[in-house]
């Protein structure tokens, strides 16, 4: 639980903290493009999304260390399982998983076929090819990584101190939109169908992930697992469209 130690604006701070992180990688990627003299570096760096998101990611777990450190807390503690009620939080997750599969895929495909048209067109904006001694180590640091940053940092750590500052449907509707928005730069490409496809695609699920882990926080531990299963399926394309 969150204590009255928390600095007010820390919350706030890692809530757009993981959008920005990706964009400053990105940056970084582009950089170096420009500087081995592409012709085109930003739109060469947004291949490398999966490689951003582990690095973001990482530095995502040192600042929840250090900010549950600040608090007393352990970020460790997060991914503990109530053995006293496993067998209750199973089928509380079992449920969460079949509303999670429309809500996650069904924006994905509607919202695509809306704005381009074509459900596959915006793959080759996506999964573009990497090199493959790049795409290998993200097939396992990706997902890990992922699962270990992303519903810790929103739902594990910003919606709960948020709550305390303005009132629980707030703190879970920013924290859900946060936790949308930040695909906005994952990467960021510059094509207005495209933002608005990694903007809408996520945000029924984002919401719905948000309300059960507020009214069921016990169920983080095991939606981080499935979220790392569900990023590998990511990782699994980007390394099939790069051989």
């Amino acid at each position: 639980m969150p204590t009255d130690q928390t600095p007010r604006h820390l919350p706030w701070f890692m809530l757009g903290a993981r959008a920005l992180l990706f964009l400053a990688w990105q940056g970084v990627i582009a950089l170096l493009y420009f500087l081995s003299g592409s012709s085109a570096p930003w739109d060469a760096s947004t291949a490398w999304w999966t490689v951003t998101a582990t690095l973001t990611n990482l530095v995502c777990i040192f600042l929840l260390i250090k900010l549950f450190k600040m608090e007393g807390l352990r970020y460790r503690d997060l991914f503990r399982f109530n053995r006293g009620t496993v067998k209750t939080d199973l089928l509380w997750l079992l449920g969460l998983v079949v509303l999670s599969g429309p809500a996650a895929m069904f924006p994905n495909y509607f919202v695509a076929l809306w704005l381009f048209g074509d459900s596959e067109a915006v793959l080759p904006l996506f999964f573009k090819a990497l090199p493959v001694w790049a795409i290998l180590p993200t097939l396992v640091f990706f997902p890990l990584t992922i699962a270990l940053a992303e519903i810790p940092t929103y739902f594990g750590y910003v919606m709960p101190r948020l709550e305390k500052q303005v009132g629980t449907w707030l703190a879970v509707l920013l924290a859900s939109l946060a936790l949308a928005f930040q695909h906005v730069t994952l990467p960021l490409v510059f094509d207005v169908r495209f933002i608005l496809w990694r903007l809408l695609m996520f945000i029924p699920f984002a919401l719905l992930l948000g309300i059960a882990l507020r009214w069921r926080p016990r169920l983080l531990p095991y939606m981080v697992i499935i979220h790392g299963l569900m990023d590998f399926s990511a990782a699994w394309m980007v390394y099939t469209a790069s051989i």
